[in-house]
């Protein structure tokens, strides 16, 4: 039997045997990733936030699963992104650590992608929003004032409109199907990584230009709309983003497509900037929280998932949308913005009181919300314990449609598809997570082993965050104290066992 599907069902018989609350067989479903940045465990109301309220989050968790046990493959983004679109862990794979904004193209055109899967089998399919995966053929070499000769198109994606990499690094433009949306050609884009541009402000030299966010690390070379990024940009005119709209361009684009495909299958990428740094949300989003601009993020977040589920539903089409909802790592309170995130806190703990965070080898690093809505097809309002990882969507939903994938793809992926839909409490027998320094963890249901590597206590650029980088191996029994205790010499025979298994993952 596969692993994840019940009983006598193949996966073309799991859609099949399935009918909807109308008595009838669907079709494929329309799948949407609402995939956020930077939200932990805790940053929302079906797991416990205070001080900021999601009730479009926490209505699709009352309509579907929502998982307590599940895991992002690493605690940054572009790995974490990479392997949810490619089924292979990015530490695999040199070059997959957290992208400069004139990266390129990490996943090649020649990787079988999740897009390209869902393609296959007759989907339209879109990346909305930030990417952080490169563009181009080569590093530094992309002309942002033509086609990008590489793009999404190239990887199974039918339409696109991105963030290159992140809202605080340059170009701080959006890319439409390969090319900058709405350039302006009076302002040609310039873009470097390695040194000023004459004449540009900087925000390290110029505070005064500072004017809607100031920096409390790094951040401090180009300066656009007011507030200073990594790398260095001139030009860019009308084509420039306004933070503040970021998210109102973002979802117009996944409704637009939504409208534009409704008539056939559609998988969307729906990868919103929030709550990623800079912190500068709409106008109407202001004071939504208690916790400053930080909160008033989440709030934003929490908009756009509105707007998708109000669009499905004024259409007809939420019997048969398939939504995955979830982050790609843990959160990150100071990261590198004076927007008074941390003082505004006032008992809200963005990892659920996980320890770690963002970039770290413990549970808050990785350990993030995930919830799956179908209705009539998966359980309404079920929680699950069960341990799930990012890593297998590719395949458990490849299963789901019926896809045949070719060989050598979506290597580390595993087929769970009826635990993710909620139809099975199985877990997977172990996850892996990487940490910002590639420190690796396995974790199973009870127990994690983390990897002797070494680094920091601390992260060392700013944020307050633990590493749980370590010279010596840590084991941590997370049915007893959690990952307060390491007891690797109280089970050394266990510590043997995980670490063994880690080994041999790492040696496929």
């Amino acid at each position: 039997m596969k692993k994840g599907l019940l009983p006598f069902l193949t996966p073309i018989l799991c859609i099949q045997t399935m009918s909807g609350a109308d008595g009838k067989t669907p079709q494929k479903p329309n799948v949407i990733f609402i995939y956020a940045d930077d939200i932990g465990y805790g940053d929302l109301g079906c797991y416990g936030a205070k001080n900021v309220e999601t009730p479009n989050v926490d209505r699709l968790a009352a309509a579907g699963v929502q998982f307590k046990n599940a895991h992002a493959t690493a605690a940054t983004s572009t790995p974490s992104r990479y392997s949810l679109l490619t089924g292979e862990y990015a530490w695999r794979v040199p070059g997959t650590d957290v992208a400069a904004g004139d990266a390129g193209m990490i996943v090649r055109p020649e990787q079988y992608t999740l897009a390209d899967m869902f393609k296959n089998e007759g989907y339209r399919t879109a990346a909305v929003g930030k990417w952080h995966l490169g563009l181009g053929s080569e590093t530094g070499k992309q002309d942002w004032n033509a086609p990008l000769p590489m793009a999404l198109g190239d990887i199974g994606f039918d339409y696109s409109y991105i963030m290159a990499a992140t809202a605080d690094r340059v170009p701080c433009v959006f890319i439409e199907n390969g090319r900058v949306a709405n350039y302006d050609p009076e302002h040609p884009i310039y873009v470097s990584y390695n040194k000023p541009f004459a004449g540009e402000p900087l925000g390290r030299s110029n505070p005064e230009a500072l004017y809607n966010l100031k920096h409390s690390h790094g951040h401090d070379e180009a300066v656009v709309n007011g507030i200073g990024r990594i790398g260095y940009m001139k030009g860019g005119g009308q084509a420039l983003w306004k933070d503040e709209n970021i998210a109102d361009s973002i979802t117009n684009r996944a409704l637009r497509f939504i409208d534009e495909s409704k008539e056939n299958p559609f998988f969307l990428f729906l990868a919103t900037n929030d709550i990623h740094v800079p912190r500068f949300p709409h106008e109407r989003f202001r004071g939504k929280s208690s916790m400053g601009l930080r909160g008033d993020a989440i709030a934003q977040f929490d908009w756009t998932v509105g707007q998708v589920l109000d669009y499905l539903e004024a259409n007809g089409l939420t019997e048969n949308t398939l939504i995955f909802l979830s982050s790609d790592n843990g959160p990150v309170v100071d990261d590198g913005y004076q927007d008074q995130a941390e003082e505004l806190l006032n008992g809200h703990s963005p990892t659920g009181n996980l320890r770690g965070g963002k970039y770290s080898a413990f549970e808050g690093g990785t350990r993030i919300p995930a919830l799956i809505s179908w209705p009539g097809q998966v359980p309404q309002g079920k929680v699950s314990e069960s341990l799930v990882s990012q890593i297998d969507l590719y395949r458990s939903l490849g299963s789901l449609i019926g896809a045949t994938l070719p060989k050598n793809s979506a290597p580390d992926s595993r087929d769970y598809v009826n635990t993710w839909l909620g139809l099975s409490d199985e877990s997977v027998p172990f996850v892996i997570e990487q940490a910002s320094n590639h420190t690796l963890s396995i974790r199973t249901p009870e127990w994690k082993f983390v990897e002797p590597k070494g680094g920091p206590t601390l992260v060392p650029w700013g944020p307050k965050i633990e590493t749980g980088y370590s010279t010596e191996p840590q084991l941590f029994k997370l049915s007893g104290k959690g990952e307060n205790q390491n007891v690797v010499n109280k089970y050394p025979e266990k510590a043997l066992e995980l670490q063994t298994k880690l080994h041999q993952v790492k040696q496929r």
